[in-house]
């Protein structure tokens, strides 16, 4: 180590803290269960080396090293940590090195750690290593309570600390009459009457019993002969009743608050229950009410989340809000831009619904009132001319229904179905706490009013604009007077070179071609029984349909089957292209125009 060079050194790298919090800091809370060790150490063991004969010469020096052992935790707790503690005094966290000593100093808790701390061991010397001189140690309670407290707030499951807690008690209760019964035994003497103890055996267990015979008045105990065992039976079975019957009731207090909220779903259960039956309600109806009470109390332990909330004050509930809400509310386009503050305002009006596999979310055309927010499971959206197709499925963070927030154009009906896939959390932002919150942020409300009309124009602009769909019935003439009136839009361009009188001539030709097509097709279904109703406006393959002569010069038209040729004019560098195809539905079909512009050569 003499031929190394530290950067830093390790034994500089953590500073005690000048001040601590007793609430929420965790290394007090762990120096606490020292001290809890400490003091446990003399509560258990000074009576059985008082009572029982476990203290000899040979192990003097050990018992006497634990116990200086925890008079050094006691004075290490009263010299660094006691007089670090933080109070609060007026609504304000002292923080002070003087006034918090000065405060410790005052406190009844300083009093009672002098007392636990007073030096009668230096009796020793006259009266010989007698165990009952230290029980002034037993008087530092207060850290016990103290570390009771803490700890209960730090866990998620504090009743089984108090189901273990309580149990100690009755434990120790029994402890101490066991060491009564032995140290009685021995003012009897041991062996001398049949209700003392022996000496058969191991003396501790043998006497701990008898002292849970006693206390529990189980029976089966020897009767007791002289006036000393009579009216110490009497005093056992007087304090036995009295302790056992406030373990009893403390454990009562301490299972019924940790199922007070079992007892609370189980008793709304009922009434629903019985609610249901006395109106005759389908069994079906019963299953799935019943089902949303067990999912909602297993996967949240509470039938509704808001009614913790109304017990905190409005800061801490923004708080929680923004913990668990605010990474996915943050994420939704429709609000990004938008301030701050509003975004916190509409996290505290966010209500959690849970929703049963294949239950409705939504439903296409109603009208919207609410934006959703997936927190967990999975949602589908339901489409399709049947309408149950599935478009898309949403996971745990997904966003849905956020237009139908701002009514803008008629946005605020929805457009197709929204099913719950399994079981799901959905967060449930409402319209009219969203205009409310919108009152006062006027900027954020033209934003939210701007994206809203951007988002549905984008959502209904079509894909394809040069196309159009026109149903077979309508005939040659609907197909001509469409493509007059897109040739009618392209102004001199169009017209230039008789582009116009050849596409005129074009169309004429393919109305022939159409009709002989129809003709052919009829005589085909005529000859055989099969449905051959998605084949309208096509010929069939095998036998192709009959054509009109066409003008020299002129190349044929396009067929229907979505094959397309150029149709050119008198001047060859004029183009046009003709494309007719079948369209979605078999009574539609899709005729596009397309004109090249005008190649310009360079000089």
């Amino acid at each position: 180590m003499l031929c190394c060079k530290f950067k830093r050194r390790p034994w500089r790298k953590y500073q005690f803290p000048p001040s601590i919090d007793p609430l929420t800091n965790l290394m007090y809370i762990l120096w606490l269960f020292f001290v809890v060790l400490a003091w446990n150490w003399n509560c258990w063991l000074i009576p059985v080396r008082w009572a029982f004969p476990y203290q000899t010469p040979g192990n003097l020096y050990f018992w006497l090293l634990m116990d200086y052992l925890c008079d050094l935790i006691y004075f290490l707790d009263i010299t660094v940590f006691q007089m670090r503690l933080q109070f609060v005094r007026g609504g304000d966290i002292i923080t002070d090195k003087k006034e918090m000593r000065n405060n410790y100093l005052k406190s009844p808790r300083f009093k009672m750690d002098l007392l636990c701390l007073l030096p009668l061991d230096l009796l020793y010397l006259k009266f010989g290593v007698n165990p009952l001189l230290r029980l002034p140690r037993c008087l530092k309670y207060m850290a016990f309570f103290e570390f009771n407290s803490r700890l209960e707030s730090i866990l998620s499951k504090a009743y089984v600390y108090r189901v273990i807690r309580t149990t100690a008690y009755l434990l120790y209760s029994l402890h101490l009459n066991s060491c009564l019964y032995y140290w009685a035994s021995a003012y009897q003497g041991i062996g001398s009457t049949h209700w003392v103890y022996d000496g058969v055996g191991n003396s501790y267990i043998r006497c701990y019993y008898w002292a849970v015979k006693t206390l529990i008045t189980i029976g089966g105990l020897p009767d007791p002969k002289t006036l000393f065992e009579i009216v110490f039976q009497l005093l056992n079975y007087f304090t036995g009743v009295f302790a056992f019957s406030v373990m009893i009731g403390q454990m009562r207090d301490v299972v019924g608050a940790a199922t007070a909220g079992q007892t609370y779903y189980r008793s709304c259960m009922d009434s629903t229950v019985k609610y249901m039956n006395f109106y005759k309600i389908p069994r079906s109806v019963q299953n799935r009410v019943k089902t949303w009470y067990e999912y909602t109390w297993h996967s949240q332990g509470m039938l509704d989340e808001s009614e913790l909330m109304v017990q905190l004050p409005d800061k801490m509930r923004l708080d929680l809000a923004i913990d668990v809400n605010y990474d996915i509310v943050s994420k939704v386009a429709l609000f990004q831009g938008c301030d701050r503050q509003m975004i916190f305002d509409m996290l505290k009006r966010l209500r959690s619904v849970v929703y049963l596999p294949n239950d409705y979310v939504c439903k296409k055309g109603e009208i919207g009132r609410e934006m959703y927010i997936i927190q967990a499971g999975q949602v589908q959206v339901l489409g399709g001319p049947d309408g149950k197709s599935v478009l898309v499925t949403l996971r745990a963070g997904s966003v849905f229904g956020e237009i139908s927030l701002l009514a803008v154009g008629g946005g605020n009906r929805r457009t197709a179905n929204v099913v719950a896939h399994g079981f799901t959390n959905l967060f449930i932002l409402d319209k009219k706490d969203l205009n409310e919150i919108l009152v006062h942020y006027p900027e954020s409300q033209k934003l939210l009013r701007k994206k809203a009309r951007r988002m549905l124009k984008s959502n209904s602009k079509p894909k394809e604009k040069s196309v159009l769909i026109l149903p077979p019935r309508a005939g040659t003439p609907k197909l001509f007077n469409a493509a007059l009136a897109a040739a009618g839009k392209m102004g001199a361009r169009g017209a230039k070179g008789g582009q116009l009188a050849h596409l005129r001539a074009r169309l004429k030709e393919l109305a022939a071609l159409e009709a002989a097509a129809k003709q052919q097709q009829l005589l085909e279904q005529a000859k055989s029984s099969e449905d051959t109703a998605g084949e309208v406006g096509s010929a069939a393959p095998d036998q192709p349909a009959p054509q009109e002569p066409l003008a020299p010069g002129s190349q044929p038209p396009a067929l229907p089957g979505g094959t397309e040729k150029e149709a050119t004019g008198p001047q060859e560098e004029h183009s046009v292209r003709i494309r007719v195809s079948p369209g979605l539905d078999p009574g539609e079909q899709i005729l596009s125009v397309e004109i090249p512009e005008e190649k310009k050569e360079a000089e």
